[in-house]
């Protein structure tokens, strides 16, 4: 896939098969690229893994890099926003552009503190109403900020 017609999903350190799995049937749904970062928390023969992408991991663009730095080195002229609940600025601040990827930290720890201090301008955050919810679950995160993305680019009605 072009990175200058799709987005791209990265997850570091993902450690819950069946969330990365349905961020996987997302990116087959949106032709949206898949790339997963450094020690994963399962195999990617995971029976829940598989299970919760169904049978379109085929559709999938998965791409599997050891490292953060490893990943940039492909891609040096992209646009990078990293997601973190304790962002300033709401998703929906953002002005996306086809080809721009949007990275998830772990389940239990989120992005590197040390990363976002290094990009506070492209910093997002999904907003609560609830303080009794300290985190959304990672793949309904991920299709918040990728619809959101999409919808920006008017990618509904893009030719293919």
């Amino acid at each position: 896939m072009s990175s200058s017609k799709h987005f791209h999903i990265v997850l570091v350190e993902p450690e819950i098969p069946p969330n990365t799995g349905n961020i996987a049937r997302l990116c087959a749904a949106t032709a949206t690229s898949l790339h997963l970062v450094g020690k994963l928390g399962f195999s990617l023969d995971n029976r829940y893994l598989k299970r919760a992408g169904l049978d379109y991991w085929p559709h999938v663009d998965l791409h599997r890099w050891d490292s953060l730095e490893q990943l940039r080195n492909a891609y040096p002229d992209s646009r990078w926003w990293y997601t973190s609940k304790t962002a300033a600025k709401i998703y929906t601040e953002a002005n996306f552009t086809a080809g721009d990827f949007i990275l998830f930290g772990k389940e239990t720890k989120g992005l590197p503190q040390s990363l976002l201090q290094q990009h506070p301008q492209h910093c997002l955050r999904i907003p609560h109403l609830s303080t009794a919810v300290r985190s959304l679950n990672l793949s309904t995160s991920a299709g918040i900020v990728l619809y959101e993305a999409l919808r920006q680019v008017d990618a509904w009605n893009q030719p293919e």
